[in-house]
């Protein structure tokens, strides 16, 4: 069963600076993971403007994860779709690589914030699929507890692009926001805690068992 994860991020910017901001938020000081970005299609259709865009990233794998993933490298597509009269800015994101051992597929809608115009909300969910037979499950809760962090990170990294396109604005930290979010997702966290021990543990024992005598 694919594993879910979702939350809810307040950034104090409008949705146009936030729309404008997207397009530039790498580099910023948490994304030294991202190595390069580029546009593959981009088009104007029904007044909405829809991209296609392709991310090289690296992430570093942990010890248990060296028996499936050779490199740390990654290719990324991202796909979005901005449209200015109804507000929304609604991104796909998913990888290219390493898909069988481990697939997050992720969508995120940024809109204008209810409780105030002049604020954008990003609501975030993702999917995360493993099918490496044995324990897969541990691979999924090992994703979702990784993806939860990074969106503390992202969330850091573009309020820092944001402030300095627009220095003008009274930046509040949003992370407290994630935080909130993050809260009504404790179980996950700790089950991801557990599955990511078990994963190291059981791909150890497969290992062992394979290999060839001598």
């Amino acid at each position: 069963m694919v594993k879910y994860y979702e939350n809810k991020t307040t950034f104090h910017f409008s949705w146009e600076q936030v729309a404008q901001g997207f397009w530039k938020r790498y580099p910023n000081p948490e994304s030294s993971h991202v190595l390069s970005e580029d546009t593959v299609y981009r088009e104007v259709r029904d007044n909405k403007l829809f991209s296609k865009r392709l991310l090289t990233k690296t992430n570093r794998v942990p010890k248990w994860g060296e028996r499936f993933i050779s490199s740390p490298v990654v290719k990324i597509v991202e796909e979005s779709i901005v449209d200015p009269k109804a507000k929304t800015l609604t991104t796909y994101t998913r990888n290219l690589g390493y898909a069988k051992v481990m697939s997050l597929v992720e969508k995120v809608v940024y809109r204008v914030s209810d409780e105030n115009p002049n604020w954008t909300v990003a609501e975030r969910s993702a999917w995360v699929d493993s099918q490496v037979i044995g324990f897969g499950r541990a691979i999924q809760a090992f994703g979702v507890e990784r993806f939860r962090k990074n969106c503390a990170k992202m969330v850091n990294g573009f309020n820092h692009v944001l402030s300095s396109m627009f220095p003008g604005v009274n930046v509040q930290d949003s992370a407290p926001q994630v935080a909130v979010a993050m809260s009504r997702s404790e179980k996950i966290k700790d089950a991801a805690k557990k599955a990511s021990e078990l994963a190291k543990s059981k791909a150890n024992t497969l290992y062992a068992t394979c290999e060839p005598s001598t």
